[in-house]
């Protein structure tokens, strides 16, 4: 049992214990969707036993569920609604939707709108062509891996360069040196990022500027048939005047295309 004072920091001011939790929370994302308790104690530097006893209370408060993997634990139902809540208030995902259905509609193709969250974006709004066949669409909440094309918008306009270099840091050594290129090139630009998940599902993203600096990214998805990966076609201008007319209603400032 710890000492009554153990969950207290900083002379009372911080629980111990929220911020325990909050570490573990934070170790999940799209390159460790699931952990076992062992794997968390082991990069938290602590107790396997404390920490099997943290993952299985956050079970109980809905912050984490047990994965599929036998001892494995992955966010949980009541995290991803905090979080899509969370993100959901931001003025931009109120301003979006109108010029999402009028580029949803010109394109017959997704239109998905992402904020940033610890560690990527998370998708805050999707808009669906529903007179399509073939649907391709994500739910909202979903975090996005940092090889996307909208973290690689996001990724070109942080103002932060050592948060950027971290994020970087924790891409492949196979694949950090082309994203960083392709992130180079787009700074300073409004001009479309592509990706491919490499299961035939294409994304076209441009990012979205309030008064402090890029508050956003919008873009489209669909297969690869749908949506090729040029960022001249017309498909990526519609996208970027979107993007374009978007950052004005919020105050942003236009970047100039390089």
């Amino acid at each position: 049992m710890p000492d009554k004072d153990d969950d207290m920091r900083s002379g009372g001011t911080e629980i111990q214990a929220v911020d325990r939790a909050a570490q573990i929370l934070r170790l999940f994302g799209p390159e460790t969707p699931e952990l076992t308790a062992g794997e968390a104690a082991e990069r938290l530097d602590m107790n396997r036993t404390t920490t099997y006893r943290y993952c299985t209370s956050l079970v109980s408060a809905g912050l984490l569920e047990r994965g599929s993997r036998t001892g494995t634990f992955v966010p949980g139902a009541l995290l991803l609604q905090l979080g899509a809540f969370a993100v959901g208030r931001r003025k931009v995902v109120d301003l979006a939707p109108p010029y999402m259905r009028e580029l949803c509609t010109s394109t017959g193709l997704t239109t998905v709108l992402s904020l940033w969250g610890s560690t990527g974006p998370i998708v805050s709004r999707v808009e669906e062509d529903a007179t399509r066949t073939v649907l391709v669409t994500v739910r909202v909440g979903t975090q996005l891996a940092l090889l996307s094309a909208q973290a690689r918008v996001f990724l070109a306009h942080m103002t932060d360069q050592l948060r950027v270099d971290r994020l970087l840091g924790s891409i492949s050594d196979e694949r950090r040196p082309g994203l960083a290129r392709e992130v180079h090139d787009l700074t300073g630009t409004d001009r479309v990022a592509v990706s491919s998940d490499g299961f035939g599902v294409n994304a076209m993203a441009a990012p979205v500027f309030d008064e402090s600096g890029i508050c956003a990214s919008i873009a489209l998805i669909s297969t690869g048939q749908l949506l090729p990966l040029d960022p001249d076609s017309g498909n990526a201008e519609l996208l970027r005047d979107t993007a374009r007319a978007l950052t004005k209603a919020m105050g942003g400032d236009l970047r100039p295309q390089r």
